[in-house]
């Protein structure tokens, strides 16, 4: 067992897996601590490396393409510490960091461990049910279906549209795009009807503006790695667009209170529509939405 234990956390390899279990002093972000433990099997790694400094080492994880769920959704776009598999290291451990390094690189030229991208996920994703609370509402994953309860916050014109429910059916992917200086960050669900929309995440039903805490809204991208792990992977995911969506799962059934609740959402766009809060086309867009949910 090569083993380093550091105040950032923990990393543990047994010669087939890479145990990773976050910190618990308060300099750990709150995104690692949230996401928990993960534990990396060999086959999934593409190489390590200690990254020398001049008071502190660092200690990097690679992994393959397309192995991990949490890497395939956020891009390459989390910040440096909320990387699961950056370590940072003391300056008197360096030498136990590399030892650690030194004992997976030999364990992965024993196991001829190829560094082509792989065309299934190796890592699980993180569990589900899981749900995050933002500034503009709260997103929810159950493993079949993502619900979106706005808030008192949002834009009127997705308090109009009412709680957005996505099954998992429907989706093609999520798109998660951190908040960055003064910039706002979004969560955005791409289904097979909005694949091609242009409205901004603060008018979009189906996307949450994250703005306000970033610290929080890093943890949308637990969100986003769970919703992404049960999505054809995609090296496939070209192969199966075109099979025909399940039916939906999140209509409601018929009947007057269905009605009167469509007509007053239809009649709060109508009115957001003439005040010159939504253009042309983000009405059509956005009706569209109610009536697909009805």
């Amino acid at each position: 067992m090569a083993e380093i234990i550091q105040r950032d956390g923990t990393w543990a390899f047994d010669g087939d897996t890479v145990r990773i279990t976050p910190g618990l002093h308060r300099s750990v972000p709150l995104f690692r601590q949230t996401y928990g433990e993960v534990a990396v099997p060999l086959a999934a790694v593409s190489g390590i490396v200690l990254e020398p400094e001049r008071r502190r080492g660092r200690l990097r994880l690679r992994l393959r393409e397309g192995a991990d769920p949490l890497l395939q959704a956020t891009c390459g776009r989390l910040p440096d510490a909320a990387d699961p598999y950056r370590l940072t290291v003391d300056a008197d451990r360096t030498g136990v960091a590399e030892y650690v390094a030194e004992e997976i690189r030999r364990a992965l030229l024993l196991d001829r461990v190829p560094k082509e991208p792989v065309k299934a996920y190796l890592l699980p994703g993180p569990p589900v049910p899981v749900s995050v609370r933002t500034s503009d509402g709260t997103v929810s994953f159950d493993g079949t279906r993502v619900r979106i309860d706005w808030a008192d916050t949002s834009e009127r014109v997705k308090r109009a549209t009412g709680p957005r429910i996505i099954t998992m059916g429907d989706l093609v992917q999520v798109e998660w795009l951190p908040p960055t200086g003064h910039e706002d960050g979004s969560l955005r669900f791409v289904t097979r009807e909005t694949v091609f929309s242009k409205l901004p995440p603060e008018k979009d039903p189906y996307a949450l503006d994250l703005w306000g805490s970033a610290r929080r809204n890093l943890l949308t991208a637990i969100v986003a790695a769970a919703v992404t792990a049960r999505l054809p992977h995609p090296s496939t995911r070209a192969a199966t667009r075109d099979v025909e969506p399940a039916a939906r799962a999140d209509a409601p059934p018929p009947g007057s209170d269905h009605h009167d609740v469509l007509l007053r959402r239809l009649r709060e766009l109508g009115r957001l529509h003439r005040d010159g809060v939504l253009t042309d086309e983000e009405f059509a867009m956005t009706k569209a939405a109610v009536l697909r949910t009805f």
